[in-house]
């Protein structure tokens, strides 16, 4: 068997006990204001033999809130609530990054404090409809930020970086994927601005290289990683040349010193990827962190060719605590229960069994 993929890895310094990663997976388990319970500690701390678990998406700021249920890093009661999560983390010899979103038009004014109307960089309305606490509701046309508002964009995003070292994590990945705010400004399809902040890929790039800056100030740049997903038409989201723009993107943030890029590599809704995904992580110089729908046999042979320096699992690692055990030891997976992805109790979600002779 190739053992590279079991190897210990050094992230920009992080020392990693191997080169799986566990995805971050929304599961809809934290309380209503945004805290951590304690089902989230025992959860996260079952899977701490994860090379690195990038924990699921976690909101800026309250304007950045687009699901039931989700975390957020933006009070110091959230911050406060995250500390025994990562702390059985890193007692069980894991290693913990956290996801900073904001979801920008995948919102809904249900899930806005005073009702107000969702932010996106163009009053571009998504198709489908909005996950609140009133059930599902037709997206709406979000409202454009002016230029002017920008700067609290990035503020929510430093802040929340700021919050997420009190909280005990060891790093933190920028959502820019999935069609949430950055990923909004980054493609044209989505983008229609005429301003500093919209047109040509430099300029849609403006407000993810802000948040950088930002965060850096924060953090080392070797501790902050950037998600993309460049294809995935998920919450309406298209470009018009992926390809071109993105090895754009990648080239620019080959230049930051980041701990990683982590690329969904093709689009969840088609299943038909058209980018060349070997030719950007050839444009990118750091670690590069593939997924989706990958196995075991194709992440051993992603790293041991070196088209992956890690590689990530989101279901496998959701319902198998100890998968980086089983796929080391050639033992069976247990079955998964869709049902139970999102939302709801401890059933489907810390119940997963340890393989046991």
């Amino acid at each position: 068997m190739n053992s590279d993929l079991f190897n210990t890895f050094d992230l920009e310094g992080l020392s990693l006990s191997n080169r799986l990663v566990m995805a971050p997976m929304t599961r809809n388990r934290a309380d209503r204001n945004g805290n951590v319970t304690p089902m989230m500690v025992d959860y996260y701390a079952q899977r701490a033999s994860a090379g690195l678990i990038v924990a699921e998406s976690t909101a800026v700021s309250a304007q950045a809130v687009g699901y039931p249920f989700s975390p957020g890093l933006y009070t110091e009661e959230q911050a406060e609530s995250w500390l025994p999560l990562t702390n059985a983390v890193h007692e069980s010899g894991g290693r913990i990054f956290v996801q900073l979103q904001h979801c920008g038009r995948i919102s809904h004014p249900n899930m806005q404090a005073d009702g107000a109307t969702p932010v996106a960089p163009s009053s571009v309305r998504p198709s489908g409809q909005a996950v609140t606490y009133e059930g599902m509701q037709d997206f709406v046309t979000p409202r454009a930020l002016d230029e002017g508002e920008i700067p609290d964009i990035v503020a929510q995003f430093q802040h929340a970086a700021e919050l997420a070292r009190r909280a005990g994590f060891d790093g933190i990945e920028l959502h820019g994927g999935n069609g949430y705010l950055i990923d909004q400004f980054l493609r044209d399809g989505s983008n229609h601005r005429a301003d500093a902040y919209g047109g040509n890929v430099s300029n849609r790039m403006r407000l993810l290289n802000e948040i950088i800056d930002a965060v850096s100030r924060i953090w080392p740049a070797g501790r902050v990683g950037v998600r993309l997903t460049p294809e995935n038409s998920f919450n309406s989201m298209s470009d018009s040349a992926p390809q071109t723009h993105f090895n754009y993107f990648v080239r620019e943030l080959s230049q930051r010193g980041l701990a990683y890029v982590h690329f969904l590599e093709g689009d969840i809704v088609s299943n038909s990827p058209s980018v060349d995904y070997g030719a950007l992580r050839s444009s990118f110089s750091g670690c590069y962190i593939a997924n989706k729908g990958y196995d075991l046999d194709a992440a051993k042979k992603a790293v041991a060719e070196g088209t992956a320096d890690l590689v990530a699992f989101g279901v496998p690692f959701l319902a198998n605590p100890d998968l980086v055990r089983r796929f080391r030891d050639g033992l069976p997976l247990n079955p998964v229960y869709p049902a139970t992805f999102y939302g709801g109790g401890e059933q489907g979600y810390i119940d997963y069994p340890f393989f046991v002779e």
